[in-house]
């Protein structure tokens, strides 16, 4: 049964009461042509779920509210609503803040609660449903917390910043202006106070964060910050690219042909079977250790750059093993 027939009758019962006409499960199962079971349990829904403050009055043969200022709950959601809002909650799982989704899951149950249309619950959809990320950069909860408040109210804060690069750790104010996942890892888009520009911080490298005592004067746009995200992450990113051709093996190829890299790639299949995938990229890095992630499955065709530079890694790794 959709919500909005059922909230119909929710919005009539609730009218007739105000109105005090004191209505009952037979007028109710008239008005809808229900059964009398349906409209009585419609009416403990009511009572039970959505906490009206119902009583029978014996002598009119009727309800009445005990409490005449009680309304019917504002926010009423279709089934697919419904499921698309619990689904978050699942998918919130990469969020390393247990208070946030401590608060997600007491909302959600409330408004699952406040629906009769609901019979599915969040326990259900956790047994039915899962994310797992693999080879990610874990968050340290507090960190995270900290950065997220800063970022809603818009206010500066102290970090200190460890760099694997050199092996050094930093002190800098910063105004957090953007919040990203990329591939399970979590980095803050903020401009730094030191380097005068917008900056990527990894949050699984910044070992405190603090108040700041200088203001963090910083005009720029939520257009300039989705351009730098633009040029700065992914394996296809930049302002200049290149084509990169790869050719898969026929036994891989149908798994490489499901997935999405680019959304202008190209893909052909050879008559033995193998793939061809074309793909724009701004930078080697990335994509060589995607090839090689592929090992022997995966042929660089061109650009010949690119080619000897994943010809030079196997060559290092032959040393290695030899």
């Amino acid at each position: 049964m959709s919500s909005h027939i059922i909230l119909e009758r929710f919005l009539w019962f609730h009218d007739q009461i105000r109105n005090n006409h004191h209505p009952n499960a037979k007028t109710l199962a008239e008005r809808f042509e229900i059964t009398g079971k349906t409209a009585q349990r419609n009416i403990e829904f009511m009572r039970d779920r959505l906490n009206a403050p119902l009583f029978y009055v014996p002598h009119l043969r009727g309800y009445a509210y005990e409490d005449n200022t009680w309304e019917l709950p504002g926010l009423w959601l279709h089934e697919d609503e419904l499921i698309s809002l619990v689904l978050s909650y699942r998918l919130a799982a990469a969020v390393p803040d247990n208070s946030v989704k401590t608060a997600l899951r007491a909302f959600l149950n409330q408004i699952i609660a406040n629906h009769a249309s609901a019979d599915f619950s969040i326990d259900e959809l956790s047994n039915k449903i899962s994310v797992k990320n693999i080879a990610y950069a874990r968050t340290n909860e507090t960190i995270f917390h900290r950065l997220l408040e800063a970022l809603l109210k818009s206010h500066p804060v102290r970090i200190e910043y460890y760099s694997p690069h050199n092996d050094e750790s930093t002190t800098r104010d910063i105004l957090p202006l953007h919040l990203l996942n990329y591939m399970g890892t979590w980095h803050i888009i903020a401009y730094c106070s030191v380097k005068k520009e917008l900056r990527d911080f990894v949050l699984s490298r910044i070992r405190f964060v603090g108040a700041s005592e200088n203001p963090v004067d910083a005009r720029v746009s939520a257009l300039r910050v989705k351009d730098y995200i633009r040029e700065t992450f992914g394996i296809f990113r930049g302002a200049k690219t290149q084509n990169v051709c790869l050719r898969f093996a026929a036994d891989i190829a149908p798994w490489i042909a499901e997935q999405s890299w680019h959304p202008i790639q190209e893909t052909g299949t050879d008559k033995d079977g193998r793939l061809c995938l074309t793909v724009p990229v701004a930078d080697f890095r990335e994509i060589k250790r995607e090839i090689l992630r592929y090992g022997s499955q995966v042929e660089v065709v061109s650009p010949k750059a690119l080619r000897e530079e994943v010809k030079k890694e196997i060559e290092k790794m032959k040393n290695i093993y030899s």
